[in-house]
C-alpha cells in the first residue's frame, strides 16, 4: 500500500471500528446491562466499595496513567490515536443512543453484542491504535506476552474485573451472560486482526522443479526455495519447491503449477506472520 494512503486507511479503520463498536454497545449490552469487563466495570466496582466520587471520574483516573505509559511504551502514534479511538467511542455511542432495543433476551445480546462490539475492537486495533480504557492495558500486556493473541488477552483481562464485578454486585446471572459476550468479543478481534495476515505456505513436489519456481517468480513475484528429497518407495532423488504465498494468490499458483506439470504434487498450509520481502516486517508491537 501507498505509504501516503496509509494513514488516511487506518483513521477510516478507526473511526469504523469505533461506530461498529458504539453501534453493538447500544443495540445489545447496555440495554441489557451487561458488563463486558474493561475499565468502566472496574470503575463501577470501586464506586461501590469506596462509596465516593463517580464511575467517570475512576475511568479517567485510571485513563491518565495507562494514555501516559503508552506514549512512552508504544508511541506517539499509538498514544494520539488511542485519544481520537476514545473520542471517537464516547460520540459515537450518545449518537446511537436512538436505536432501538434490539432484544431483551441477554443470551442473544450477549452473542450479537459481542461478536459486533469485538469487530469494532478489531478494526481499532488494526488502525495502529485503540479505544481508550481497557484497550491500553490490553495493548501493553501484548507487549510482555507476545505470543498470545491480543483476543485472548482481552478475554482475560475482562474476566477478570467480570468475576470481581460478580463478588462486589452479587449478580452472578448477568456476570455469566457478560463473560459469554467478553469471550466472543475476544474471539472476533481474533479473528479480525490475525484474519488479514494469514498467507499459504505451498510445497511443491515435480520433477519440472525449475519451470515451476521460474513461473512463481514472473508470474506472482514470489521466491522460491528448492528442498532437498528422496521419494520413499522409489528411493528418487528429488527437488521439492517451497513457497509462500498471499490468499488471493492460491487459486494462480496451483493453476500455474498444474499448467507446467500435471504429475505435480502439491501441499497447501496455513502460515501466519509471514515475515520478510514481499509479507510483514518483524516489529516488537506488532499484534
Amino acid at each position: 500500500m501507498n505509504k501516503k494512503l496509509r494513514p488516511v486507511v487506518e483513521l477510516l479503520e478507526l473511526v469504523a471500528g469505533c461506530a461498529v463498536f458504539a453501534v453493538g454497545f447500544n443495540l445489545f449490552l447496555m440495554p441489557n446491562d451487561l458488563n463486558a469487563g474493561g475499565l468502566s466495570g472496574l470503575a463501577m466496582v470501586l464506586y461501590r466499595v469506596l462509596g465516593f466520587g463517580s464511575v467517570g471520574i475512576f475511568i479517567a483516573l485510571m485513563n491518565m496513567p495507562l494514555f501516559i505509559v503508552s506514549g512512552f511504551k508504544i508511541g506517539r502514534k499509538f498514544f494520539i490515536g488511542s485519544l481520537i479511538g476514545m473520542g471517537l467511542s464516547s460520540v459515537f455511542i450518545d449518537l446511537f443512543a436512538f436505536l432501538p432495543v434490539a432484544t431483551k433476551d441477554p443470551l442473544l445480546s450477549a452473542l450479537y453484542g459481542g461478536t459486533i462490539c469485538g469487530l469494532g475492537l478489531g478494526l481499532a486495533f488494526l488502525s495502529g491504535a485503540s479505544t481508550g480504557g481497557s484497550d491500553i492495558a490490553v495493548r501493553l500486556l501484548k507487549r510482555k506476552y507476545q505470543n498470545v493473541p491480543i483476543g485472548t488477552i482481552s478475554i482475560c483481562f475482562d474476566a477478570c474485573v467480570i468475576i470481581i464485578a460478580a463478588v462486589v454486585f452479587k449478580n452472578f446471572s448477568i456476570a455469566l451472560y457478560s463473560g459469554i459476550a467478553s469471550l466472543v468479543s475476544g474471539k472476533i478481534v481474533d479473528a479480525v486482526v490475525y484474519h488479514f495476515d494469514y498467507s499459504k505456505v505451498a510445497l511443491i513436489i515435480t520433477k519440472k522443479h525449475e519451470e515451476v519456481a521460474l513461473q512463481i517468480e514472473k508470474q506472482l513475484d514470489r521466491g522460491a526455495t528448492y528442498l532437498h528429497g528422496e521419494g520413499s518407495y522409489t528411493r528418487e532423488e528429488m527437488m521439492v519447491v517451497l513457497t509462500a504465498v498471499k490468499r488471493h494468490q492460491v487459486s494462480d499458483l496451483k493453476r500455474l503449477v498444474m499448467e507446467v506439470d500435471p504429475a505435480a504434487f502439491v501441499i497447501m498450509q496455513e502460515a501466519h506472520q509471514v515475515l520478510g520481502d514481499g509479507f510483514s516486517r518483524y516489529s516488537k508491537d506488532s499484534l
